[in-house]
C-alpha cells in the first residue's frame, strides 16, 4: 500500500492481537509490540493464550505484514501507535489500569511528534484527557470488540468512534487514512464523550439483556413462550431486527458490569440518578441463579447426594474467559455435591470445587448424572445423541437455559426439560 502509515498495536493480550491481526488483513504493516518479552516469543512460536475464531488464520495469512518485538526502539518506527493491553477487572467490577498507565508512559516517550497514540482500551471518562501531553497527538478509540467474535469485529465496525483534544480538527493525517480503509463512518468528538460513548453503548445492551430476561422468566410461570414474542418485537421498527433478545444467564465477562458499576460510582460523586442502573446489576444476579433454582426446586429434594453433569465453564462459546461465569456460581454454590463437568476449552481446575471431576467428552460427563445443566451453548452440545443421553442419564431433568439441545428430542427421549422464556416440558 503505497505512502501507508506504518501502525503499532502495544499490547499483546486479547484486544491488541485481535485488533492487529484485523489492520495486517486490511493492508497494513503492523508491529506488535509487548514489553514482555516472553509473551512475544510464545506468539512468534504460534503459543497463544487466546481462543479466538479467525485469529490463528489471520495471523498466519497475513504474516509478512506482522512484525513482533519486545524492542522499545520499534516504537519510533511508527506513525500511528495504539496502547491496547486489556484492562483487567477486580471482584468489584473497577477496572485495574496499572498495566494501561505503564505500557502509555512507554509509549509517550519513545514515539515520535509527529506520530499518533491512540488509546485503545477502555477507560473511564476524564482519563485521556489526564493523560494528553503539550506537543503530542494523542487520541482514544472505542473498541467493540465482542469475544468469541473479535476478528470479524475489528475487520468490519459498524462506525469508528474517536475521542479528541479537539474535535473539530482535521485528524492526524496517518490516523486517518488507517481508519478510512475500514469504510463506515467516523465519528470524532470530545475525549469525555468518546469514553461514555462506550459505556453507553453497553448500557443499552444491558437494558436489552435485563428486559428479556424479566420478561422471559415471567413466560416461564405462566405459560407463554418467549420465542413466539420475539418475531414481534424484531418487527418494531423501535426495537428492529438486531435487538438482544436471547434470554440468558445474566450478564458475563467482566466489561458490561465495569461499565454499570462505573456509571454507578460516576452518579453518586456527581449526584445524579442511577436507579435503573442498579436494577440491571440486581436482575443479573437474580438470573445469573436460574440453574441453581433448578436444581433447588426439581433434584435436591429427590436426590440426597446428586450427580450433577456441568456442559460448559466459559461465560459464554467460542472463549477460555470465565469471569463472572454463570457456571462456576452455579457449581460453587453446592460445595458438598458432585460435579462432572465437560468444556472443550476451560480446564476442570478452573471449577475449583473438591467433588468436581473433568470428562474429555461431553456424553462421558453425564454417564449416571441425575441432572444435566448446559450452562455455556458450546456448537459441539447441539450434536449430541440425545437418545444415547437419555440412557446414560440416571436421571430426568435437563436444564438447557440457551436451548442448545432440541426440545422436543429431548421431551421423546422421556427426559424432562427445562430452559429460559418458557414453561418445562415434562416427558410423557
Amino acid at each position: 500500500m503505497l505512502n501507508a502509515p506504518i501502525i503499532m498495536y502495544a499490547g499483546m493480550t486479547h484486544l491488541g492481537l485481535n485488533s492487529a491481526a484485523a489492520a495486517a488483513a486490511r493492508g497494513f504493516n503492523v508491529v506488535c509490540f509487548d514489553m514482555d518479552s516472553d509473551i512475544i516469543e510464545k506468539i512468534q512460536r504460534g503459543e497463544l493464550s487466546i481462543e479466538e475464531p479467525l485469529l490463528v488464520d489471520t495471523l498466519n495469512e497475513n504474516a509478512e505484514r506482522l512484525t513482533f518485538t519486545s524492542e522499545v526502539s520499534a516504537i519510533k518506527g511508527c506513525d500511528v501507535v495504539y496502547v491496547a493491553p486489556d484492562v483487567a477487572t477486580n471482584e468489584a467490577n473497577q477496572s485495574d489500569l496499572n498495566d494501561l498507565l505503564a505500557l502509555l508512559d512507554v509509549v509517550t516517550v519513545q514515539a515520535r511528534e509527529d506520530s499518533a497514540v491512540i488509546i485503545l482500551s477502555q477507560v473511564p471518562p476524564g482519563f485521556t484527557r489526564s493523560k494528553n501531553v503539550k506537543g503530542r497527538t494523542l487520541f482514544c478509540q472505542v473498541e467493540t470488540l465482542i469475544f468469541g467474535n473479535a476478528i470479524e469485529r475489528a475487520l468490519n465496525p459498524e462506525r469508528i468512534i474517536i475521542g479528541c483534544l479537539n474535535p473539530s480538527k482535521p485528524l492526524h493525517d496517518g490516523y486517518r487514512k488507517f481508519l478510512e480503509t475500514f469504510e463506515c463512518p467516523l465519528l470524532p468528538m470530545r475525549y469525555e464523550s468518546a469514553e461514555l460513548a462506550k459505556i453507553s453503548i453497553n448500557c443499552f445492551l444491558v437494558a436489552s439483556v435485563s428486559t428479556t430476561n424479566t420478561l422471559a422468566e415471567l413466560c416461564e410461570k405462566i405459560g407463554a413462550n418467549w420465542e413466539e414474542i420475539v418475531p414481534a418485537l424484531r418487527l418494531d421498527k423501535r426495537i428492529g431486527p438486531y435487538a438482544y433478545l436471547n434470554p440468558g444467564l445474566g450478564i458475563a465477562g467482566g466489561n458490561l458490569e465495569r461499565d454499570l458499576e462505573t456509571v454507578v460510582r460516576f452518579s453518586k460523586e456527581q449526584d445524579t440518578d442511577a436507579d435503573v442502573v442498579k436494577a440491571w446489576i440486581s436482575n443479573s444476579r437474580q438470573r445469573k441463579r436460574a440453574a441453581v433454582r433448578v436444581l433447588e426446586e426439581y433434584v435436591l429434594p429427590n436426590h440426597q447426594d446428586p450427580l450433577i453433569a456441568v456442559w460448559g465453564l466459559a461465560y459464554k462459546e467460542n472463549t477460555h474467559s470465565i469471569k463472572n461465569s454463570a457456571s462456576l456460581e452455579t457449581i460453587s454454590t453446592f460445595p458438598n455435591c458432585q460435579f462432572h463437568i465437560h468444556d472443550p476449552i476451560v480446564p476442570i481446575e478452573k471449577a475449583q470445587h473438591p467433588r468436581a471431576l473433568g470428562f474429555d467428552y461431553p456424553m462421558a460427563a453425564a454417564v449416571d448424572a441425575d441432572v444435566l445443566l448446559v450452562l455455556t451453548p458450546w456448537p459441539e452440545y447441539a450434536e449430541c445423541d440425545i437418545t444415547a443421553l437419555a440412557v446414560a442419564m440416571s436421571g430426568k431433568t435437563v436444564f438447557d437455559p440457551f436451548g442448545v439441545l432440541n426440545s422436543r428430542q429431548v421431551v421423546q427421549s422421556g427426559l424432562n426439560y427445562h430452559s429460559l422464556g418458557k414453561a418445562p416440558i415434562w416427558a410423557e
